[in-house]
């Protein structure tokens, strides 16, 4: 409410001479500018130790109220009462505050309005004068940002990396290459002299390049939803579009393979020590479904095999057991169990319960 109050303060035209503080006067009778009331608000509130969010004033107006305050000498406590109880007064009186600021009623727009809209919008407070690009840029996700530290020159990731925070910064700076991230380490040395107008222009340019990126329909990308379908799909359907896809496009084709992750790639992609929070995750007819169902196929085999091998002694013993009345079970229900358990695996993944091994090809 304070910082409402004090973006009310209208600058006045500075007088000529010194500013004569009115004399004592019973509280009420007050004849103060708003800028100088606004400095006995500042004053006071400084002097109890209350944070003011000065800086996210204008320039102009925070200059001006450090120039009446810099006038200003002594005033009496009924002056002080009266202008604390007229501020007083002025706060119960506002019904509805507004963040202030084009960046303000964007992130409390947030999700409401289409992300072109917003985009144009970030845009225009990227170029204001009285507002810093880095604020924003510091404010993104390390991937956001990886993007463009790569395809800038040496000398803008180093400036950019030196306004990160140093966890983010390092982060980004391990994604890197080797030969680049020695370059802009060793560039970053010299930015000890950049001015200040030089950093917030590239500041400048590169909001523009993130908010100029168009919208992205999807959060993943081809490869990885190829990947993810063909995961779930039957294994004859998914040799079926492989093929297909080494005729039209080889190299996306090797792109899907290595983005697949099926029941015959746990032993290489799950940790012995994640098995038991997979038999956790599934009710245990799809469990028994699915190891029951390798059909004969040795990669099938060797799947079901090492989750029961990373199991308590007890309770492989009573999987094999249900496993041996289970019999025979059709193929089609096979592999919808043995989908079942990737799903719960990829699930696990996505909320951080487990970490798969990398697959040596992506390597």
């Amino acid at each position: 409410m304070a910082q409402q109050a004090l973006t009310q303060i209208q600058p006045v035209q500075k007088p000529s001479g010194p500013v004569a503080v009115p004399r004592p006067r019973p509280p009420g009778a007050i004849t103060l500018t708003r800028r100088q009331k606004a400095a006995i608000i500042v004053r006071l509130m400084l002097a109890e130790g209350s944070p003011l969010p000065l800086s996210s004033l204008p320039d102009a107006m925070q200059a001006e109220l450090a120039q009446q305050i810099g006038e200003m000498r002594l005033v009496d406590r009924g002056t002080v009462e009266g202008v604390v109880t007229e501020f007083l007064s002025e706060l119960e009186q506002v019904g509805l505050s507004f963040p202030g600021g084009l960046e303000g009623a964007l992130a409390l727009m947030d999700g409401h309005i289409s992300n072109g809209t917003a985009s144009r919008l970030r845009r225009l407070v990227g170029i204001r004068p009285d507002r810093d690009p880095w604020d924003r840029i510091t404010a993104q996700p390390a991937e956001a940002l990886a993007p463009l530290l790569e395809e800038e020159s040496t000398e803008v990731a180093a400036i950019l990396l030196s306004k990160l925070p140093v966890s983010k910064a390092a982060a980004l700076l391990g994604g890197l290459p080797g030969e680049k991230a020695r370059r802009v380490a060793f560039a970053m040395s010299r930015t000890a002299q950049v001015a200040p107008d030089t950093v917030r222009r590239i500041g400048v340019s590169l909001l523009t390049q993130f908010d100029s990126q168009p919208a992205r329909a999807f959060d993943t990308g081809p490869v990885e939803r190829v990947g993810a379908i063909l995961n779930v799909s039957p294994e004859l359907t998914r040799e079926d579009v492989l093929r297909g896809l080494d005729e039209t496009d080889a190299g996306f084709a090797e792109q899907v393979r290595k983005a697949i992750f099926t029941f015959v790639h746990l032993p290489a992609r799950l940790s012995p020590r994640d098995v038991p929070k997979l038999t956790r995750a599934v009710d245990q007819p799809t469990l028994v479904t699915a190891l029951a169902g390798t059909g004969g196929v040795a990669e099938r085999e060797a799947a079901a095999e090492f989750i029961l091998a990373n199991l308590s002694q007890r309770m492989a013993q009573a999987l094999r057991d249900e496993i041996a009345e289970r019999g025979t079970v059709r193929e089609r229900e096979a592999e919808a169990a043995q989908s079942s358990l990737v799903l719960a695996i990829r699930a696990m993944e996505t909320a951080g319960e487990l970490t798969l091994i990398r697959n040596e090809e992506e390597e």
